[in-house]
């Protein structure tokens, strides 16, 4: 096991398998600008090696993230100054954050143990693959608490996620959708029972480390591209991805693998 020193998140590894954990339970993980930058930090660092396959994002104590640390906002001053100081903190930090994660090339897990509000929602959406535990809850209050718009993302992922009227209705209401309801609703992959939280993200995590190291980067692309392409357009992207891939000793061993009837192993 190796770990990385921080100070509002803790960072480790085990093989191919890594797990960053929001480490501020006293403030129910509450993202400050700090806390941010070390998120920010671990993920540009992972894009650099090889070892690590698979990221599990976690918070500690019992909660995921409550969201953006309020308090630190107010200690920057006037109405006006908490206003350009935010706004640079989202064009600097808090929005890079969030296309590192989307763009990460290693797959990551949300596993979200307790209530994800505001930002903690952003941030857990943005994963590639998000389970959580029955006792969890996603919570939009941007809108009816706070008079301002979601961010972080939250206002592009959610409508894709959960359609139009229920988006809607959600950061309107900023009602608490349970982890049950954001499984059935198709916002989350799925719903486990709080014990089970761990142990399923790492089952996930293991069997992404185990495919090849590049599919995660080609699949977020090709979803990225299909967004705003048409289907004719789409259709060629895959065609040209196609030549190039199948052309990998990824592919050669995965056809292999199956002709032989044994699991592949990529390098």
């Amino acid at each position: 096991m190796v770990k990385d020193s921080y100070r509002y998140i803790t960072f480790s590894t085990e093989g191919a398998i890594a797990t960053l954990t929001l480490n501020r339970p006293d403030s129910l993980n509450g993202m400050s600008a700090p806390m941010q930058a070390e998120i920010h930090q671990v993920l540009l660092e992972l894009q650099t090696q090889s070892q690590v396959r698979a990221l599990i994002l976690t918070g500690a104590g019992r909660a995921f993230c409550s969201g953006a640390d309020l308090s630190d906002i107010r200690e920057k001053g006037d109405g006006q100054e908490q206003a350009e100081t935010t706004f640079q903190a989202m064009v600097e930090q808090s929005n890079p954050l969030i296309l590192a994660l989307r763009r990460s090339s290693i797959p990551v897990i949300a596993a979200v143990n307790g209530i994800a509000a505001g930002a903690g929602a952003s941030l857990a959406l943005a994963s590639d693959i998000v389970i959580a535990a029955r006792s969890a809850g996603f919570l939009m209050p941007f809108s009816p608490r706070l008079g301002i718009v979601p961010d972080m993302g939250a206002t592009w992922l959610l409508p894709r996620l959960l359609g139009d009227a229920r988006a809607r209705a959600a950061f309107l209401l900023g009602e608490s959708i349970s982890a049950g309801q954001a499984a059935d609703w198709g916002a989350i992959w799925s719903c486990v029972e709080d014990d089970d939280l761990l142990p399923r993200a790492r089952e996930l995590a293991a069997r992404l480390a185990a495919a090849p190291r590049h599919a995660a980067v080609e699949l977020k692309q090709a979803l990225e591209l299909a967004d705003r392409q048409s289907l004719p357009e789409q259709l060629r992207y895959e065609a040209e991805r196609q030549r190039e891939l199948i052309a990998r000793d990824e592919f050669q061993e995965g056809v292999a693998a199956f002709l032989e009837k044994r699991k592949p192993v990529f390098h």
